[in-house]
């Protein structure tokens, strides 16, 4: 039984981990990208309004990469 748990256990921090990266390419990559090659990006976008966003977006998907440790941490 214990086998078992330990596979969904991996397989639970193996989603969260990849839903972090999901999370940091959509709110930090993909906007830092469109930006770069100055893409239109929407009308009323600051600079600092970006900058921020990105923030939040990058601090979501390292909670979710943190979850997922700590999910790993219940291993038996």
């Amino acid at each position: 039984m214990s086998a078992i748990h330990n596979e969904r256990t991996k397989l639970t921090a193996n989603w969260l981990n990849a839903m972090a990266s999901g999370v940091i390419i959509t709110g930090v990559v993909a906007p830092s990208i469109a930006v770069l090659f100055q893409f239109s990006i929407g009308i009323g976008f600051s600079p600092l309004l970006l900058t921020a966003a990105s923030c939040v977006w990058l601090s979501c998907g390292i909670a979710l990469h943190l979850l997922a440790r700590k999910v790993l941490g219940r291993l038996l």
